[in-house]
């Protein structure tokens, strides 16, 4: 077989590339707990601007300039923070409405049989 693919030379060569080194630094780094933190808060803060792309709609900037840019950069990212603040200061209302629900049709189970239609 060997003779098949390099028949003038006594062994088989594999050439390694230029930047061959340069990646097996990369292989060492990657294999650090200092590097799988990082890894860890680059995504927490991705996570935050794709919120900030899709749910708060900040695909295109609205404002001129950069005062006007950096303005409305701030009004959304306040308004991302007052909804993390809420969402960790305030129950959340699905579990609220379960409690709620769940003792009320425990207590009375013909009240959840009943549609609006029906009243």
């Amino acid at each position: 077989m060997k003779a098949q693919y390099c028949p003038k030379t006594p062994i088989r060569k594999i050439a390694r590339q230029l930047n061959e080194a340069a990646r097996d630094i990369a292989r060492e780094i990657v294999t650090t707990a200092q590097y799988q933190q990082s890894r860890k808060d680059c995504k927490k803060v991705e996570m935050l601007f794709a919120h900030l792309k899709r749910i708060l709609r900040l695909d295109r900037l609205r404002l001129r300039g950069l005062l006007g840019a950096q303005d409305e950069f701030l009004l959304v990212a306040t308004a991302q923070n007052l909804r993390r603040m809420a969402q960790w200061l305030v129950p959340k209302r699905e579990r609220l409405t379960h409690c709620l629900f769940s003792g009320l049709r425990a207590a009375k189970p013909e009240m959840s049989t009943v549609l609006p239609t029906e009243i």
